[in-house]
């Protein structure tokens, strides 16, 4: 198999070393050129032509959402943002997610040298999924499965996991989903703090009802969609209200969708519906396991239309899904489940 080639993009000497250090450590990639600016950035895309960029948004002559855009304009590539944890970059980013970034990697300036490290395998593993996955384009999906018709039934709650590729798949799916949907949402994203505030906020925006970043004690209902906060745990603590923690620490991913999916067969059963969508690895799969024990309805993203096929993959392979369905289908399906 021949190696990943990627374009790495920041003005920083340290940074540009460090991230070309972390990927050139895995045999299976390649860092076939390095940009300090946006500028340089675009001329490297076109030059060397690799499966992926890395693109910091902080840059002089063009920054990196100007380069984003010239990128997808002139020579559409796989683009992983590197980004800071401010708030203002988490906007950043999530504007470059709608220009066309397949996805993000965190990183936090302030203790750079120390911390930075600490995203060398998410990085690895980002960077070889989403190269070898390319442009993912929904359009391409292969059609709706229903293995398993749900019974009549007046489900309460829909818990919904995500990862690679979430924000704009949320974006392009509550924005469909019924105004008067008779149930709360429940979201687990993978991502850091102040990323899922500005996107409960963005979505909050283009949606019919209300979406918000989930404090301790919210109330779940009808017209509501509730995010877990990035860095913490998002559950059901009784029937109708949720609960937002940092428990168990040990959790890998921080929200956990295993965490969430497990308090919704806890409290709701047959009443909850699971939905698992594009992501990398298997967060999700042991808590869809028991939602499904308890009787409730589960939904998985097809392959093809997900940004990377791995949390779909291990709730289908293991024989868990209901429904298998294309993304620009979700909405469709998903309101059915609920009617009125």
């Amino acid at each position: 198999m021949s190696k990943v080639r990627v374009l790495v993009a920041d003005d920083s000497a340290f940074m540009r070393k460090v991230i070309s250090t972390m990927l050139e450590s895995d045999p299976e990639i390649e860092v076939v050129g390095v940009a300090r600016d946006g500028l340089e950035a675009v001329e490297k895309a076109k030059s060397l032509n690799p499966d992926l960029v890395t693109l910091d948004i902080g840059m002089p002559r063009m920054n990196g959402l100007a380069a984003l855009r010239h990128i997808m304009e002139e020579h559409p590539l796989p683009v992983l943002m590197v980004s800071s944890l401010t708030t203002e970059e988490a906007e950043a980013t999530l504007t470059a997610l709608e220009l066309g970034a397949v996805d993000f990697i965190p990183k936090d300036l302030s203790y750079v040298s120390l911390d930075i490290v600490k995203i060398k395998d998410t990085l690895l593993e980002k960077v070889k999924a989403i190269a070898r996955t390319g442009l993912k384009r929904s359009a391409s999906s292969a059609g709706l499965r229903v293995l398993v018709p749900p019974t009549k039934r007046r489900f309460e709650v829909m818990a919904i996991g995500v990862s690679t590729g979430g924000p704009m798949s949320l974006q392009k799916i509550l924005p469909q989903l019924p105004s008067d949907l008779p149930a709360g949402v429940l979201i687990a994203q993978h991502m850091p703090p102040k990323f899922t505030k500005s996107l409960a906020k963005r979505l909050d925006r283009l949606s019919p009802f209300e979406v918000k970043e989930a404090e301790d004690g919210d109330i779940v209902q009808s017209g509501r969609v509730l995010i877990a906060p990035g860095g913490q745990h998002l559950r059901i603590r009784k029937k109708g209200e949720v609960e937002v923690g940092r428990e168990p620490k040990d959790a890998l991913y921080k929200p956990s969708v295993d965490e969430l999916m497990a308090s919704v067969a806890l409290h709701y059963g047959p009443w909850g519906v699971g939905g698992i969508m594009t992501g990398m690895g298997y967060d999700g799969r042991d808590g869809i396991k028991l939602l499904k024990e308890k009787g409730g309805y589960v939904v998985a993203q097809e392959e093809r239309s997900c940004v990377v096929y791995g949390m779909p993959k291990a709730v289908v392979e293991a024989g868990l899904a209901d429904a298998v369905v294309p993304l620009e289908e979700l909405p469709r399906h998903l309101a059915k489940l609920f009617p009125d």
